[in-house]
């Protein structure tokens, strides 16, 4: 079933941590769409174990209460409709090198559901607006599968550029994958 509803009608919250199961639910849901049909592979998993492994869930949760700035932190948020079903997420987390504290890493995906209606362009907006005033990072950066079309046009349109393509990454269901990173520069600051 696909929802026609107006991004008003969308409320976009942290997630907190009581409520993490409820979340790996429904990102084992998204999960389940990868590389299936006319979706196009937005994980480096192949189809049949398109699941979130226990070990990141793990790491997830810890980094959820973690704080900003600190190595291994994270925060998550959930678009949910009015019915309470969540529609989208976007996570941004620490990048694991040392003296990168300046940069964080984003992830984010949307319900078959709520797809091609700007739930994404909301959820970055959103992200790189608390990563501007609460984190006061200077950065945010991403990688993304390179067949991902729809997502590297909705990053590309929301100011992301491109930073570089690894070709043949990752090799998945008989395929060859390449992996393109990209970065934001958030506003007010220079390097």
């Amino acid at each position: 079933m696909r929802y026609n509803l107006s991004m008003s009608q969308l409320h976009i919250d942290l997630l907190e941590p009581a409520g993490f199961d409820d979340f790996l639910r429904y990102l084992n849901d998204h999960l389940s769409d990868n590389g299936r049909g006319d979706t196009a592979y937005f994980q480096p998993l192949p189809r049949a174990d398109s699941r979130f492994p226990a070990d990141k869930a793990a790491a997830f949760r810890a980094g959820m209460q973690t704080p900003p700035g600190t190595p291994g932190w994270r925060r998550v948020w959930l678009a949910r409709a009015a019915d309470g079903r969540i529609a989208g997420h976007i996570d941004l987390r620490a990048h694991p090198e040392r003296y990168a504290a300046h940069r964080c890493l984003l992830g984010m995906g949307v319900d078959r559901a709520f797809r091609q209606q700007g739930l994404g362009r909301r959820l970055i907006e959103h992200a790189a607006h608390w990563a501007r005033t609460s984190a006061q990072l200077a950065w945010i950066d991403l990688q993304v599968l390179s067949v991902n079309a729809p997502a590297l046009r909705l990053y590309q349109s929301q100011g992301f550029e491109r930073t570089g393509e690894t070709h043949d990454l990752f090799r998945i269901d008989g395929r060859s994958f390449a992996y393109t990173g990209m970065s934001m520069r958030l506003d007010g600051h220079r390097p």
